[in-house]
């Protein structure tokens, strides 16, 4: 199966995340979500794509100066979980 992951928007209630650091943030929030559906699958209403409008991912708990690549893979996992509901 391929999977291709794009992401709009992506909204962080309660994170402060710098313009400089929103590149890496975005492709590592992209690139783990997609390994995940490639490594878990999908369920049957998401086999044929398309655009959803939002999928609610829940908490993410993120220390202080958290690393960008390492919060997009929490922040995935996050949606990875939502997806599933």
């Amino acid at each position: 199966m391929n999977v291709r992951v794009s992401i709009d928007r992506l909204v962080l209630d309660g994170i402060t995340v710098w313009a400089a650091q929103r590149p890496a943030l975005r492709e590592a929030v992209e690139t783990e979500l997609a390994r995940l559906l490639a490594a878990g699958g999908v369920g049957e209403q998401w086999r044929q794509g398309g655009a959803v409008p939002h999928v609610a991912g829940g908490a993410v708990t993120v220390p202080a100066g958290e690393d960008p690549a390492l919060l997009g893979r929490r922040i995935a996992e996050a949606v990875y979980g939502g997806i599933g509901q």
